[in-house]
């Protein structure tokens, strides 16, 4: 939206940009161009705008004629003093008109005509080489300087005569030729002892122009060994305004030579201004001998030159990066301004208009403007170091009736330079500024289990208007968390912001919640925002550690087996527990609080493992029995505790024999001798009580017999059923079950089952006429077989009778069940019904 805006402003004030192009030196007040045709102004705008051109801070070369609307040459322009060798080289600059301000910019290039000859810094150069110089040896010559640039410049050199020697150009970094002079025959002394050459250097303009230097050559006698640098290229790189007399590199150069032809000496060859800025010793030292500026020049390349005592010599380069300093602050110059602004005026109205230029570069010239105060009015770049004030919104004179502006202008350098102006306006107030919250979001915290009303922390607006339009108050969004709405989780103050909870949290059920407040000010219209708000619930040590493994039964006892052989660190068992709290609180540790023999086992302190801690011996009890401590990393910290029994046993028989007791290990169950008691006195109390329950019914049904007996057969016949038969089914026709129950025990005061029986091995099946089959065999180990065999007679849904022997069974159930040659045969008129009878 900002960029959107910013261009649709360019467009409205700089309605106009216009470019020439001219030669350099031309006379003054040459017609550049028609300005007003260009721009499509009329003359009488130029003259009621007072139009004017703005150059900044340079001189002005390009005056404006108003009466004719034309841009004319005021100064002579030189384009190699005005850009050097930069091009495209322009001027520019910019028109202003006022009432409405106007701003127009205008380039104007200047193109380069062949005004100068190329030249060379010295008219001679003398050299000593020699007559061992082998033919391919180089030597560096002096490059002629032409301050025309393209086609006009520097195009080639030529070297006469050719008899000894042949010109050599190359290519360099900086786009100019490195000029050297190579040797294409051997020299010889004793038939020509000096030598004189002309070079000349011819730019490409028209007509030509060209300079020479007159070359002397002197030819040694046996020097055959040339110095030859280190590197071809050498890099420094030195800080600007650094002091004079700054080391900057040291370069080296190596001749095979012994004595004086392998002393070497070190010149710079430049002629310009590189050697006006550096010296270089005869140990190849570079120093600094002038003022480096970093906005004069970036770069410099430093021509050297390695000579022996005979002459022969080598070329190098130093390539010198100048790094840039914030030694310039923005300079600020006002454009236009205006003094006051109507109450009706518009957003984006321009207050005033600056250019701000810093002679720095990179980040040392990347320039921000802001306005340093909360005021309605924003700085916006216009064009390249132009930039703009405009207000940001509607203006009320009953609010303020006057503003004092400071725009600061500060570059990106390390330290930063900045420079400031302040501009007086009178402007006015509406509500035109919306509470803006401190944070772009909120997050806090409260524990667990909290307190309601507890006041958890405070959400803070600002609004920049004043009074009333200033005036801010809270407001819950409309949002539902889990189906519930917000309003029932939390409240917050309308005067103060303040959050409140309204009621107490639990982090197992809810960890964190969300939710935005508003924030309105009094305004009319109102203005307001809205805020994130995230309230996270933080975990208290309320639960105690659940220990899942092993699992804790009252009825029965589990024990881990551990043989006799097991060795150090057999693992016996683990414990496994949780908790369902987080963090720290749920961080779990595991202690062996009490045990049978604590030298034979440990626990693991962060994994539960019990192991034992030594080989285990004949002398270790069978019983043993842990009890291991779960406790959590919360404060205060929870914890649980488990029983766990162990059996140091190699076979199961010696386990079974050892297990039962450990039920009645006063060391751990101190009250299971009461509940045993308890149990025995309730059972025998029932006991007694179906007893002479029994009893009772025998004898009312003993009379009922008696008195039908009596009655003859006058009274209704009433089928006979035996004792404790009850028909199910009330006509006869559902199936009864008869059950028959034998156990065996070996001991009786343990009570441990030795033995049992499938149930398909002692069914009997009764078919429609009341007889069954059963072999001999079967029924003697059914009624003979076990001596001391409890039998217990049952029929499904009735109460049971039982008896201790077989002829006890057989007197109880004579009336029904008879025995015939080995065969058990029903005599009952109600084994008309199957029935089922089970030994076990």
């Amino acid at each position: 939206m900002t960029f959107c805006r910013l261009y649709w402003h360019i467009f409205v004030v700089m309605r106009g940009q216009v470019s020439y192009s001219i030669p350099e030196e031309m006379p003054k007040g040459s017609l550049v161009g028609n300005i007003a045709q260009d721009l499509g102004l009329d003359l009488k705008r130029l003259k009621s705008g007072n139009a004017r051109i703005y150059t900044g801070d340079s001189t002005e070369y390009i005056e404006l004629n108003k009466e004719r609307g034309v841009l004319l040459i005021k100064e002579r322009i030189d384009r190699e003093s005005l850009c050097g060798q930069t091009t495209p080289c322009a001027l520019h600059f910019q028109i202003t008109l006022e009432n409405p301000i106007e701003l127009f910019r205008v380039t104007v290039e200047i193109t380069d005509i062949n005004d100068n000859s190329p030249s060379f810094k010295n008219s001679e150069k003398r050299f000593e080489i020699s007559e061992s110089a082998v033919v391919g040896s180089k030597f560096v010559l002096e490059k002629a300087i032409d301050a025309d640039i393209g086609f006009n410049g520097l195009q080639k050199y030529t070297l006469t005569p050719t008899d000894h020697f042949s010109l050599k150009l190359g290519g360099q970094i900086d786009g100019t030729k490195k000029v050297e002079m190579v040797i294409q025959k051997t020299l010889d002394r004793e038939n020509q002892e000096n030598l004189s050459l002309i070079l000349t250097a011819i730019d490409g303009g028209e007509p030509r122009l060209s300079g020479t230097v007159q070359i002397h050559v002197q030819v040694l006698d046996v020097n055959d060994n040339a110095p030859v640098f280190t590197k071809a290229v050498y890099k420094a790189v030195i800080t600007e305004n650094s002091a004079k007399g700054s080391s900057l590199i040291k370069i080296g150069a190596s001749d095979a030579d012994k004595g004086t032809n392998g002393l070497v000496s070190y010149v710079i060859s430049n002629t310009d201004v590189v050697s006006e800025m550096f010296s270089i010793t005869e140990h190849g030292e570079v120093f600094l001998i002038g003022q480096i500026d970093y906005e004069k020049a970036t770069k410099y390349e430093i021509d050297v030159e390695a000579i022996d005592k005979g002459g022969l010599s080598d070329s190098s380069k130093i390539i010198v990066d100048v790094i840039d300093v914030n030694d310039n602050s923005p300079i600020i110059n006002i454009i236009s301004r205006s003094h006051s602004v109507p109450e009706n005026s518009f957003p984006s109205t321009v207050i005033a208009m600056m250019s701000v230029n810093d002679k720095d570069s990179g980040e040392n010239g990347q320039i921000s403007c802001m306005i340093t105060d909360s005021i309605p009015y924003v700085i916006r770049s216009r064009a390249l170091g132009v930039y703009s004030i405009v207000t940001d919104s509607d203006l009320d004179r009953e609010r303020e009736s006057e503003y004092n502006i400071t725009v600061m202008c500060a570059d990106q350098g390390s330290p930063s330079l900045s420079s400031s102006v302040t501009l007086s306006l009178q402007i006015s107030d509406v509500n035109d500024n919306a509470p803006v919250f401190e944070r772009s979001s909120y997050e806090a915290s409260i524990p667990e289990n909290n307190t309601p009303a507890l006041s958890i922390f405070t959400v803070k607006a600002k609004d920049a208007d004043w009074n009333q339009n200033a005036r801010v108050s809270y407001i819950l969004q409309d949002s539902s968390i889990n189906g519930v709405s917000v309003s029932s989780y939390v409240s917050v103050s309308a005067d103060t912001g303040v959050i409140h909870a309204v009621r107490s949290f639990d982090y197992e059920q809810i960890k964190d919640f969300q939710f935005r407040v508003i924030a309105q000010d009094g305004g009319s219209p109102p203005l307001s925002s809205n805020v994130s708000v995230k309230i996270v619930i933080q975990d208290q040590n309320d639960n105690a550690p659940q220990v899942l493994y092993p699992v804790q039964t009252g009825g029965s006892v589990v024990a881990e087996i551990v043989p006799r052989s097991a060795e150090v660190g057999y693992l016996v068992t683990k414990v496994v527990a949780i908790d369902v709290d987080s963090g720290q609180n749920a961080w779990l540790s595991y202690k062996l609080q009490k045990a049978t023999d604590r030298a034979l086992f440990e626990v693991g302190l962060q994994n539960g493992e019990i192991r034992t801690v030594r080989q285990v011996t004949d002398k270790d009890a069978v019983k043993q029995k842990l009890t291991v401590v779960v406790e959590d990393n919360g404060q205060p910290s929870r914890s649980a505790t488990v029983n766990i029994n162990v059996a140091v046993a190699d076979s199961f028989p010696e386990v079974l024999s050892e297990f039962t007791d450990f039920t009645h290990d006063k060391d751990y169950n101190d009250n299971l001798t009461f509940y045993l008691v308890l149990a025995l006195a309730v059972v025998s109390f029932l006991f007694i009580v179906s007893i002479i329950a029994i009893l009772s019914a025998k004898c009312y049904r003993w009379r009922r017999e008696r008195m039908f007996h009596k009655s003859g057969a006058n009274l209704p016949v009433i089928p006979y059923y035996p004792p404790f038969y009850a028909d199910v089914g009330g006509t006869g026709t559902l199936q009864h079950v008869c059950n028959y129950e034998v156990c065996r025990t070996t001991d009786s005061r343990n009570s441990d089952m030795k033995h049992a029986r499938s149930s398909s091995d002692s069914i009997i099946s009764l078919d429609t006429s009341g007889t069954h089959t059963l072999t001999h065999v079967q029924r003697e180990k059914m009624v003979h077989g076990y001596p001391d065999t409890q039998v217990r007679f049952k029929l499904k849904n009735r109460p049971r009778s039982s008896v201790r022997t077989d002829n006890a069974l057989r007197s109880t159930f004579s009336d029904y069940i008879r025995e015939s040659d080995g065969v058990l045969q029903c005599h009952s008129r109600d084994c008309r019904y199957k029935r089922q009878l089970s030994f076990i």
